[in-house]
């Protein structure tokens, strides 16, 4: 698969989060990660310098991949969109790109977590919440010492 331009994946991206909105649960990926593989850098030799991958003599590209998270199961469900962002297009596409996330992950639903504090009130109401004897303020037990 080839990389998208850049309003091909931004449209993707909110057709991906669209879809994830009238879903009852999923997951969506998004990964950027520097392109250091096929691009090239001047050599220089490993003695002079042994972080020459830490500073690149010149800025490199962003890989930036979005994916649905469907595993080997359905794997025909599966989306993966990536594109490639150039260091001078860097400010306007992560502009774009932190728009299009905030209107995508509006829509999302946050988990439900009333089982855990039910879990976490009902752990509470026993006798070392109660200020049985013997618990401090820290919840540790004290003994008098004769």
């Amino acid at each position: 698969m080839g990389h998208l331009t850049h309003d091909e994946f931004f449209s993707k991206l909110t057709n991906l989060f669209e879809y994830r909105k009238n879903q009852d649960h999923g997951t969506i990926n998004l990964v950027q990660k520097r392109r250091t593989l096929s691009y090239s850098t001047p050599s220089q030799s490993m003695d002079t310098d042994p972080l020459t991958d830490l500073n690149p003599a010149t800025p490199l590209p962003v890989l930036i991949r979005a994916t649905n998270a469907k595993g080997k199961d359905k794997r025909t469900e599966k989306v993966k969109l990536s594109t490639i962002v150039e260091p001078a297009d860097l400010e306007t596409f992560y502009g774009r790109y932190a728009d299009v996330c905030k209107k995508g992950m509006g829509a999302l639903k946050p988990r439900d977590r009333t089982k855990r504090k039910k879990q976490s009130r009902k752990k509470k109401t026993g006798p070392a919440a109660a200020g049985g004897p013997g618990v401090g303020a820290g919840g540790t037990s004290m003994m008098a010492i004769p």
